[in-house]
């Protein structure tokens, strides 16, 4: 049974990888670190561990690891200011850089999955982080029961 399991959790990352270089782009990597941004500051807002948490989870990420740093760096900072100045104008701000990817069924639905991977990587998958993961479904178009939201 750990075997099934473990080759299974190997070949879905192996699958995740695959999917996330196929949409190594600037629109996806923005719409990327827009979701994780919104993830983050779900919860009342972000951290200064927050964001390191989160800056520490993107560079040990076998699937996102095909991004450079620096530029993820970047791009989830300025989303996250957005969301300390304002909370609101911080979720306008990235659910409209989210939508960007609406045309792509498969980087919409890649983005939630990894967006639940986000919310999901300290062990909590709490009811706020879910909320926003419902919130980006909703902005893309997708049903969230596909993702268990």
């Amino acid at each position: 049974m750990l075997s099934w399991l473990k080759n299974n959790v190997a070949a879905a990352r192996d699958k995740l990888s695959t999917e996330v270089t196929k949409y190594k782009n600037t629109n996806f990597m923005n719409a990327m670190t827009a979701n994780c941004a919104l993830i983050a500051a779900a919860s009342g807002g972000v951290s200064a561990a927050e964001k390191q948490k989160m800056a520490a989870f993107i560079s040990q990420s076998p699937e996102l690891k095909v991004f450079d740093m620096a530029d993820v760096i970047k791009s989830f900072t300025a989303h996250c200011e957005k969301f300390e100045f304002d909370f609101q104008i911080g979720q306008a701000e990235a659910l409209k850089i989210i939508s960007k990817i609406k045309n792509d069924p498969g980087a919409a639905r890649l983005l939630v999955r990894v967006g639940c991977a986000i919310g999901a990587s300290d062990g909590d998958f709490d009811a706020e982080e879910k909320a926003a993961c419902r919130l980006v479904c909703a902005e893309l178009d997708l049903n969230p029961a596909d993702f268990d939201l």
